[in-house]
């Protein structure tokens, strides 16, 4: 799939992220089975799925056949940054087949005293025509970032970094000046806890959104209910 044909797939469109991280109920050491979770997001609709590890990469790709979202979550010393924060990380995502590899672009500490934008430089000269998506956390970030050549804008991380606001919901906002000021797609992620949600982020002028949590993360979804019921 070219990157002209991933754009168009998820225009305007809901992308399921499937993730199951060690010491959560749906990580299995032995295997992955978050294929299940992709196999009822496809279900469901979804043009594409946003996964975390190279085996959840490898088996959603093979169960769904949809276009996806690769990253790796992982915490170095030194590094502020986890989501795919190094080439080790972006060398295995390109050789499990991600169609699209996403990675933190804030503008935190990087434990081998690169910047992002020399990370990004270097990414680009290994891997030409990899699609790239940027997690990021706020308005400079995300312009930083378009301008160092991704592909795509997520506001996955605000909310995420010691100087962004905490919100209990979608950053709104910040998905309504990236997607005015950028001639990249943008992608409206984090915190979209209801179909209401959803279909606000959507209004903001995004190309699409993520939603993640509130689908396929049964523990967070019944730690919600149960929050609710004991503040009624």
């Amino acid at each position: 799939m070219t990157k002209q044909e991933f754009l168009e797939s998820i225009h305007g469109q809901m992308i399921i992220s499937c993730q199951a991280l060690k010491g959560e109920p749906l990580y299995v050491e032995e295997k992955s089975i978050m294929y299940l979770m992709a196999r009822a997001a496809k279900q469901a609709g979804t043009p594409a799925i946003r996964t975390n590890s190279v085996r959840d990469v490898i088996a959603i790709r093979k169960e769904t056949g949809l276009p996806v979202i690769g990253l790796i979550k992982i915490q170095y010393p030194g590094y502020d940054s986890y989501i795919t924060p190094t080439m080790k990380e972006v060398d295995q995502l390109a050789e499990a087949g991600a169609d699209v590899v996403a990675l933190d672009c804030t503008m935190r500490r990087r434990g081998d005293g690169t910047t992002i934008n020399e990370f990004l430089a270097q990414i680009r000269e290994k891997y030409p025509d990899l699609i790239l998506m940027a997690d990021i956390s706020n308005y400079e970030e995300g312009v930083n970032a378009w301008k160092c050549g991704v592909d795509i804008v997520g506001t996955t991380m605000s909310g995420y970094t010691a100087y962004t606001e905490q919100k209990d919901g979608p950053d709104l906002e910040l998905m309504r000046r990236l997607s005015r000021d950028l001639d990249i797609p943008v992608i409206g992620e984090g915190k979209i806890h209801s179909p209401e949600q959803a279909v606000e982020a959507l209004s903001t002028g995004v190309w699409s959104i993520v939603v993640g949590g509130a689908i396929t993360r049964p523990l967070e979804i019944a730690q919600r209910f149960m929050r609710a019921i004991e503040d009624r």
